[in-house]
């Protein structure tokens, strides 16, 4: 990805646009889910991926009544 340098005001409401070049670069499309956190003293946007509603993993998912669940929590629930 190459490096862009935008600057963009903050409205009223506390939003700001991120540049179309950017977001198509990162995949990102209308309607995406964008986790928003604070690391190191910046704030961080990250497109939401599924996830294990156990351990966080995010790969070897399936979905049980609404949930995923990746394989490792799978095994470990049918050990108990």
């Amino acid at each position: 990805m190459r490096a862009i340098g935008v600057v963009r005001r903050v409205d009223d409401l506390g939003r700001f646009v991120i540049p179309k070049e950017l977001r198509h670069d990162l995949g990102i499309i209308d309607g995406d889910r964008m986790e928003i956190y604070v690391s190191n003293g910046m704030i961080v946007l990250e497109k939401c991926r599924p996830s294990c509603m156990f351990c966080g993993n995010h790969e070897g998912l399936a979905e049980f009544k609404g949930n995923l669940i990746c394989r490792g929590c799978t095994q470990a629930a049918k050990r108990i």
